[in-house]
């Protein structure tokens, strides 16, 4: 199983909907310090079902949501999906019949993180379960 795709919308400084897509061999996050690489890094380990702030760079989970600039409003939702490859069926017995499994993870202002995996909610211990079956984790 592989990462192919991910997508952020109002995590931490992409405001906007960002697709970052994983090809085979090696994928490298280049750019200037400020720029978002950190985040995009962040970004895997909380949709993988990372539960600690501080190991985010935050005071509380609310603080992945985007903030707000001088040129922006602030966002009131953060979201972010991870597209898989399963054309293998390597991934755990339920999910065998699927060549690609989404996992999505959401958060809303006051409302707290619900998760999904191929657009069925989940509770978030699924989702951890999930990427331990497959050897890896947030």
């Amino acid at each position: 199983m592989e990462f192919k795709k991910i997508q952020l919308n109002g995590f931490k400084s992409f405001a906007d909907k960002a697709n970052f897509l994983i090809e085979d061999g090696l994928t490298g996050i280049v750019g200037p310090n400020g720029c978002g690489k950190s985040n995009i890094v962040e970004s895997l380990r909380w949709v993988m079902g990372e539960t600690s702030a501080k190991s985010m760079r935050g005071s509380g989970m609310e603080d992945v949501i985007f903030s707000g600039t001088s040129n922006r409003p602030s966002k009131n939702i953060s979201e972010v999906s991870l597209l898989l490859n399963n054309e293998n069926k390597e991934g755990p017995v339920q999910y065998k019949e699927f060549e690609e499994i989404s996992v999505r993870r959401k958060i809303e202002k006051d409302k707290g993180s619900k998760y999904y995996i191929n657009d069925k909610e989940v509770r978030a211990r699924d989702v951890q379960t999930f990427f331990a079956d497959l050897s890896t984790g947030a």
